[in-house]
């Protein structure tokens, strides 16, 4: 502190009297002042170097762009600045139902790339699958059916026991299906597919009882059909609106079913147990309806980011069909005529893109079938009872991109009506050409 003051000083006076500080200063004094103002001059310019380099590093983070903010995987249709078609794989399509290009689609066009759990997403919630002019998909699928009924024929003395006769009957249906679907989309706008499916099946049937308080025991009998092609079903389907800030995609479609798969009339019941009157199964079993089939529907998808939002509702009508023998009694051919119930399917459900590469979709579903009729030849319409059913569902699935064609979509269904399997699950494999 003692010298930068006398430096100070010197250096005032120097500048005002410099002939008279220098002289009245001794010289070794003098030779200490220089040498602790070059040393001054040193410190100095070092500073000024490190303020150099620092000014510098502010330019270059200051000339650098911004980062951009992270992506998000879902874009709201107010984000939007109008109405685009979609050229190529973003546009976007859907998990169930119609959609697949625009608005939705545009918007993801300009964020650069998509994420591709966005794009799958739409597919399999849509059914409109736009991401490209070819697609090819392998599905397999498990269906679980198990079914108990007891039958009390009598009546409770002291209630508590009973005269008469329990049945009970047990059905326990596992059927295993493979699809094969091929799509062509022409201009994210119209899309046509066909679907062939192969079907496998074993029911085992239990009956057993007790009449008059003597115990029997339960017969139960196994019938297994190889895989065989079950009903052929081809489809079209026309995305007439683009997603707006207060309309959703929507997609309708047509589907036409063959009955190229071995139909349920005509198959005769037997009894393989003697000793059991109980217990009658069928000779083989069914991989089709039997007859034609005509399915309009309507798909909608909505964004409300993060989530997506879709539906869906479907009416199919079964056209009558003629078949040479209807009858199930076995040693008796009856022809006739076969009227199988219409039924309407309504579905909604919400999608959720969990990253780039995954998403994951909630929905229920309920398929209500009417009751079937059918005519012997020679006699009126009968309605058949216990043919109608309402069959709904509970429905968990996923979409994973494995590679930029490749998708893969688990998906479990659970049964919450009688009428509905136990549980299926399927697995998906579309792939994008």
């Amino acid at each position: 502190m003692y010298r930068s003051v006398s430096l100070r000083a010197v250096v005032c006076l120097s500048t005002l009297f410099p002939a008279a500080a220098l002289q009245a200063a001794p010289d070794a004094d003098v030779e200490t002042l220089k040498q602790e103002l070059l040393e001054l001059k040193q410190r100095y310019e070092v500073q000024q170097k490190a303020l150099a380099v620092l000014e510098q590093r502010v330019r270059q983070v200051e000339d650098q762009p911004a980062a951009p903010p992270p992506k998000r995987l879902a874009k709201s249709p107010a984000d939007l600045k109008g109405n685009q078609q979609v050229a190529g794989r973003g546009a976007a399509a859907a998990s169930g139902g119609a959609a697949g290009g625009a608005s939705y689609g545009q918007s993801l066009k300009d964020d650069s790339t998509p994420a591709q759990s966005v794009t799958n997403l739409y597919d399999e919630a849509s059914g409109f699958f736009g991401g490209g002019k070819f697609s090819v998909e392998t599905g397999l699928s498990y269906a679980r059916y198990d079914t108990r009924q007891l039958t009390l024929n009598g009546f409770l003395a002291l209630d508590s026991i009973l005269l008469g006769t329990v049945n009970l009957d047990r059905i326990k249906s596992d059927t295993w299906t493979l699809d094969l679907t091929a799509r062509y989309n022409l201009d994210n706008r119209w899309q046509f597919d066909i679907n062939a499916p192969v079907v496998y099946r074993e029911s085992t049937y239990q009956s057993g009882g007790a009449n008059g308080g003597s115990s029997q025991s339960i017969s139960e009998s196994t019938v297994t059909r190889d895989p065989t092609l079950g009903d052929v079903n081809v489809g079209v389907a026309y995305k007439f609106l683009d997603e707006s800030d207060s309309l959703p995609d929507a997609v309708v479609s047509l589907r036409v079913k063959a009955p190229t798969g071995k139909d349920p009339f005509g198959i005769k019941f037997t009894n393989p147990d003697p000793g059991n009157n109980n217990l009658v199964v069928p000779e083989s079993l069914p991989t089709g309806n039997g007859v034609w089939s005509v399915t309009p529907g309507i798909s909608l998808v909505k964004t409300f980011d993060p989530a997506v939002l879709f539906g869906s509702l479907s009416y199919t009508h079964n056209l009558e069909e003629s078949f040479g023998d209807i009858s199930s009694n076995a040693g008796q051919k009856i022809p006739g005529k076969v009227q199988l119930g219409d039924s309407f399917q309504i579905g909604a459900g919400v999608a959720f893109a969990l990253n780039e590469k995954m998403s994951m979709a909630f929905s229920v579903s309920d398929q209500i079938q009417k009751k079937s009729k059918i005519k012997y030849t020679g006699q009126d319409w009968q309605t058949v009872q216990s043919s109608d059913a309402n069959a709904a569902y509970f429905n968990v699935g996923m979409t994973i991109a494995a590679t930029e064609h490749l998708t893969v979509v688990p998906n479990l269904s659970l049964g919450m009506t009688q009428d509905a399997p136990d549980f299926t699950f399927s697995l998906k494999f579309p792939y994008y050409f």
